[in-house]
């Protein structure tokens, strides 16, 4: 499983994770990216609305997404940090080391993930 991330150009303040399986095997992903920011002691919220009727599976060389928000973007959100790692945990114990965008990504209390979707778009819908 291969895993980037790249700064969406809509809505703001919004990364798309994309997950491609780089195996020979169908596989499914969790249901949500388990996202670790730098050095967060946990993982942020799921958005609810973005649930799937199903998990996503992944055929050979097929992606997954996820849209993160990663700020308020009224400034409500709390303790801002800029950070420039992201981690990703699977359920088979391996954790994938995310490149972030060039500068890293700012990142506050508003922070959120959705569950995995089968299109870019959807994924950034929430």
């Amino acid at each position: 499983m291969s895993i980037t991330a790249a700064n969406a150009p809509r809505p703001i303040n919004h990364l798309l994770l994309t997950a491609t399986n780089t195996g020979s095997k169908t596989c499914a992903l969790p249901p949500y990216p388990a996202a670790r920011f730098g050095e967060a002691q946990s993982v942020p919220p799921v958005a609810e609305s973005s649930k799937p009727q199903a998990l996503t599976t992944l055929a050979p060389g097929e992606s997954g997404y996820a849209g993160v928000r990663l700020s308020s973007g009224d400034g409500s959100g709390e303790n801002g940090y800029e950070t420039d790692s992201l981690a990703i945990p699977f359920e088979d114990g391996s954790i994938a080391t995310v490149k972030l965008p060039s500068g890293g990504v700012y990142v506050d209390t508003a922070l959120t993930v959705t569950y995995w979707q089968t299109s870019a778009a959807n994924a950034l819908e929430y």
